[in-house]
Order: structure tokens, then sequence, then C-alpha cells
């Protein structure tokens, strides 16, 4: 095909999956985009028609992020493109996404994440003590939601890095797991005892029980329908869970604002959250309000 989205699939190996779909799909709705306004090769297209398609999308009222992530894909693209001598120039070498007010994340109060991790987690139909005790599965899906939150607040890591994980990265006796991030980095992370103590639990007691014909042998955590855990999935125990309306990478958000709040070097917050700038890990800097006011004020002489 002109496009040759297939090709170019193959070659974001190097990036996480959740990363390459969505490329993928960036790229494919923009082909289906321009080949209404008549382009139907790569050639055809120039940085005017990459800057309508972005200022499209911002009509459509399209988050900021969405829009800038699309753009992403399209430099990814077309750099893709050029490389492999498909097209003479990179019309999306210097693109980039319309500017707007970032939104700081949103952290977790911790009334709200003594709810949510240690509540009885009866909301919307999940069933209640005594029907766990008398159902295996309703006790093996709290066992796996009880280690999946505690996991994503514990270990700060991103809703994708938990379903992808494999029962060989956890290791119980080090209280320590291994992680691919995006771009295929890898990092260890530790666990503290409670969160090791749920994996082990629900390894021990609850994987089993929801392990049926055509389970992943190596996925650490399962749905009801034997397969692989999901972003969505994860999102679901949330609604189930949370008192208040929230995302998976709220808990990620709270993990190293806290961190900081309690006095962690901003490095080491990089190391563990996985992320190759320390500019990325800053943005929590900004969060952490109250550990800012009390620096300032038992360090400043004039405070």
């Amino acid at each position: 095909m002109a496009w040759e989205l297939d090709a170019f699939a193959g070659s974001l190996g190097g990036r996480s999956p959740a990363t390459a779909r969505a490329y993928v799909g960036d790229v494919e709705g923009f082909v289906a985009w321009a080949e209404r306004g008549g382009p139907r090769t790569p050639c055809d297209v120039d940085r005017v028609l990459l800057r309508r398609y972005l200022a499209f999308l911002t009509t459509r009222r399209y988050a900021t992020t969405t829009v800038a992530r699309r753009a992403a894909a399209l430099r990814c693209y077309f750099s893709w493109l050029h490389r492999r001598g498909a097209i003479d120039a990179d019309p999306a070498r210097y693109l980039s996404a319309p500017g707007g007010r970032s939104r700081l994340p949103r952290v977790l109060e911790r009334r709200e994440l003594a709810v949510l991790l240690d509540g009885a987690g009866t909301a919307d139909g999940e069933p209640g003590r005594q029907d766990r005790a008398a159902n295996p599965a309703a006790a093996a899906l709290r066992a796996r939601d009880d280690a999946v939150l505690e996991l994503l607040y514990g270990c700060g890591l991103r809703v994708a890095e938990l379903c992808d994980l494999d029962v060989g990265d956890v290791d119980l006796r080090s209280r320590t797991l291994t992680v691919w991030g995006k771009g295929g980095r890898e990092r260890r992370v530790p666990m503290h005892d409670r969160c090791a103590e749920l994996l082990a639990h629900w390894l021990d007691e609850g994987r089993p029980a929801l392990l049926g014909e055509g389970a992943p042998p190596g996925a650490v955590f399962l749905n009801r329908r034997s397969r692989r855990l999901g972003p969505r999935d994860v999102r679901r125990v949330l609604d189930r869970r949370s008192p208040v309306p929230t995302h998976p990478h709220a808990l990620r958000h709270s993990f190293a604002t806290h961190l900081l709040d309690g006095g962690a070097d901003l490095r080491v917050v990089q190391e563990l959250l996985g992320h190759a700038s320390l500019q990325t890990t800053q943005v929590y800097t900004h969060v952490s309000k109250d550990r800012l006011l009390s620096v300032h004020g038992a360090t400043h002489p004039r405070a």
C-alpha cells in the first residue's frame, strides 16, 4: 500500500506496545482525513497539510495532549519514510502541536487513598465479604484488585507496565519487580512489605482460581475471562473502589508527589518512575506545594 502502514507498525518494535498501537492509530486517522481531501500517497503531503490537520483536530476539541501525541506520531512516521528513501523531504521535521495550558496531575489525598486501598470495595455490585467467602472467584478478584491498586500506588507503575508484568518479572524474595517501560527501558522497582504481601497472596491463592483455558501462562494479572488484564479492566477496578472519580495514572502521580513530600531526592524519583529525562519528573515539583512551603519555611533565613 502507498502509505506502508504495516511496515511502519513493524518499525516501532523499540517502543512500548501501547505507544506503538497509539502511533499506528494516529497515522491511520491522518491518512483517512488526508485522502478525503485528495492526497493519495505520502509524497503528496506537505507541511501546510500537516498544520491544517492539527488545526482540524483542535477545532474538534481534541485534548491538547492528544493533538501533541498525534503530532509526535506524524513526526515519527514521516521521519521513518524519509530514512527509507520513500520521500525526498520530511514535511513533519519541525512539526509541533499548538500550545495550550498544561494540566497538573491530580494527586489523591491520604484519606482517599485509605478508602481506595483499604476499603471494603463493595460498590457497584462487587460481592461483599460473606459472598466472597462462598465464591472463590469473587475472593480471587478481590485479591487481584488489592494487589493491582497497591502496585500502582506503592511502585508508581504505569498502567501498561502493570498489565505487561509476567511472573518471571516478580522477585518476592528481594521484593523487587523488573519493569519494562517506554522505549523498552528496563528498571528494577522495589516493593514495600504490604505490596509484596498482597502480590504473593494473589499469586498463591487468587491467580490459580482465574486460570482457565487459553490463559497466558506468564501473565501476572488476569481478568475474569482468564485473559491478561488490560488497561480498561484496571479502570473498572478503580471505578468500583475509588471514593472519587480518578484515573490509574493519578496513583502514579500520587506516588511521586508523596515521595517528594517525604524528602526524596528528585533524581531518585526519576529512577523509580523510569523517566528518561529529569525534566519530565520536575512536573511533580510544581504539584508538591506543601513540600515547597515546608522547606522554604524551615530553611530561608527570613521565612
